[in-house]
């Protein structure tokens, strides 16, 4: 390690350059926890000892000291994670060395890209004080934006001139660097040989107000540019930077460096979809604010938020571009271990336009009233499929089936089922039940055919079906339910054939069958088989019978107790009401 490195390292505070990235909290006189930026996790297994100025991970064991931490975050060598924990901490840099000289090169153009996203920064919040920046002004006023906001984000305008910035920044670099730095375009055409021409560049923002992107530490790194006019020829309303060396779209959330404080202590990040909703919503105090830009989460966003909190509330805007955004994101952070909440705003408004018109305090309200991601799934599903027809029903589960299947806790994903089946009015307990199992199983999607044969009675109807010979517990473990519960299978249509087949085993299974509608059925179940049924499926499938024979008399004592209220009959009420609460117990450790 260099002279320089170990000055750095004695001088800087370990706890106060890694609480800059994760959330850290006090665990002993010298020590101190968080999650891990380097695995997923829910509990805490992430230590820093601050005495000894080094960290460890109990889940996953990486450890080392604050230049390695650094490197790992970063993504960057030795040299540069000692250059970000000097600047970090103050300290002076002494002319910088090199491994190779295409290291050199590399560093020196990311150095010049960042000069100029600085300039550019500069130079367009000095147009936008200028003459020909009044109508933005004037637009941003409209819009709410306070000086004090133009300031702090930096808010600038692009004046209506192909030329202006190229002009302004020829001088400070070379026509590679303004070429790739994303400031710029052109048109490039072939020559005779086939081999791109590279065209004039020519200025990428024009005629709009400026935003800078930062990275985490606050270096002005890409645009967001918006149109101050509407209609064809004033393009897309929004213009961004395109990838760059400094910049990849996906790799960065808008605000963060300033929302990371407030974020972990707040103990969630409020996530909304554009920048005028972040920096309005930041303005008027609730500042652990970020956004995606427009687009759906990423996983590298993911593990940058990840650092500083793992819990989200989305407010994403209500049209359809801002609601499938907002699934696309739930869905990540799901995915991810994130307890997720959504707001949904009344009177189908942004955030900007919502705390403009109604007030801070009413915006705060709606944060603290957020639903449960599993409620607003729901809600939607109930949109995008309305009616109480099956089909409508069933559309509606396939729909949320994906989002149940990505929950990582097995009891989180059996109760948003069983939400979901209640809140979408399915009675049926034949799909109630296959809506849990799917769940379960985390599948995608239940297939319920118009003949009403479920999954249930092809599972029993195979093992019965199932020789002596090729696995005798299948068809015992089967029979021997019907013969010992047969209140489990009321209502079952295939319960005949079922009732036939546990008698006695056939070598024709389907012969054995009197009943021509119940041959039908048994044929059906057979002809679909795509292998032989397994004992645990059949363990599964009686598992669920037995739920489902406890809902129908759950059902049934509500009916009962409802009446004997009405009556006024306080003895049988008593009685009713014991049993109900011995069967909630007994359903209670069949879900358990």
């Amino acid at each position: 390690m260099s002279d320089f490195a170990q000055t750095v390292k004695q001088q800087a505070d370990i706890v106060k350059v890694i609480g800059g990235y994760i959330r850290l909290r006090k665990a002993g006189a010298q020590n101190y926890s968080g999650l891990c930026p380097f695995h997923k996790e829910k509990s805490p297994s992430f230590s820093v000892h601050a005495g000894r100025q080094f960290y460890h991970c109990f889940g996953c064991g990486v450890s080392g000291d604050i230049f390695s931490f650094v490197s790992k975050i970063e993504n960057a060598g030795f040299p540069e994670s000692v250059r970000i924990v000097a600047q970090k901490c103050g300290i002076p840099l002494p002319k910088r060395e090199y491994n190779s000289p295409e290291e050199a090169a590399e560093a020196g153009q990311r150095r010049k890209l960042l000069d100029l996203h600085e300039a550019a920064a500069a130079w367009f919040e000095q147009q936008l004080r200028s003459p020909d920046g009044a109508f933005a002004r004037e637009y941003l006023a409209g819009r709410g934006v306070t000086p004090e906001a133009i300031k702090l984000f930096r808010i600038g305008y692009a004046p209506d001139n192909f030329n202006a910035l190229r002009e302004y920044l020829a001088p400070s670099a070379d026509a590679e660097v303004l070429r790739i730095s994303g400031l710029f375009s052109s048109k490039d055409s072939e020559d005779a040989g086939g081999n791109l021409v590279p065209g004039r560049l020519y200025d990428r923002f024009r005629k709009r107000i400026t935003f800078p992107i930062c990275n985490e530490s606050g270096r002005v790194i890409a645009f967001t540019a918006r149109a101050l006019e509407s209609g064809d020829k004033s393009g897309p309303k929004y213009i961004n930077s395109p990838e760059t060396p400094l910049y990849s779209k996906g790799q960065v959330l808008f605000n963060l460096d300033k929302a990371k404080a407030a974020i972990r202590a707040m103990e969630f990040a409020l996530l909304v979809e554009g920048q005028m909703d972040c920096i309005s919503v930041y303005m008027r105090g609730i500042q652990n604010v970020i956004a995606t830009s427009g687009t759906a989460f990423t996983e590298q966003q993911v593990a940058l938020l990840r650092r500083q909190t793992t819990n989200v509330v989305v407010n994403f805007d209500p049209d359809a571009a801002g609601a499938n955004a907002a699934e696309k994101s739930i869905a990540l952070l799901t995915e991810e271990g994130f307890s997720i909440k959504v707001v949904t705003l009344e009177g189908g408004l942004d955030p900007d336009r919502f705390i403009r018109d109604r007030g801070v305090e009413a915006y705060a309200a709606a944060i603290k009233g957020a639903r449960r991601q599993s409620d607003y799934l729901i809600d939607r599903a109930r949109q995008n499929f309305p009616g109480a027809s099956a089909d409508a029903k069933i559309k509606a589960m396939n729909y949320l089936l994906p989002h149940i299947r990505r929950i990582p806790q097995k009891l989180e994903r059996d109760q948003f089922a069983q939400d979901a089946a209640q809140k979408l009015g399915i009675d049926s307990a034949h799909i109630r039940e296959e809506l849990r199992q799917a769940a379960l199983k985390r599948q995608d999607r239940v297939e319920v055919r118009a003949t009403g044969l479920t999954e249930v009675e092809r599972v029993m109807l195979r093992a019965l079906a199932t020789p002596h010979t090729t696995d005798p517990a299948c068809w015992a473990t089967a029979s021997a339910a019907i013969r010992e519960h047969p209140e489990w299978f009321d209502g079952l249509a295939t319960y005949p054939a079922m009732a036939a087949l546990a008698a006695q085993q056939f070598s024709d299974p389907i012969g054995a069958i009197p009943d021509q509608a119940q041959r039908a059925l048994l044929a059906q179940a057979l002809l679909e088989e795509r292998e032989s049924p397994a004992e645990i499926a059949v363990h599964d499938a009686l598992h669920g019978l037995h739920v489902r024979s406890l809902e129908q008399r759950q059902r049934h004592l509500r009916a009962e107790i409802a009446a004997a209220e009405q009556r006024g009959d306080g003895a049988e009420l008593a009685v009713l009401t014991q049993r109900k609460l011995e069967l909630d117990r007994e359903l209670r450790n069949l879900h358990g």
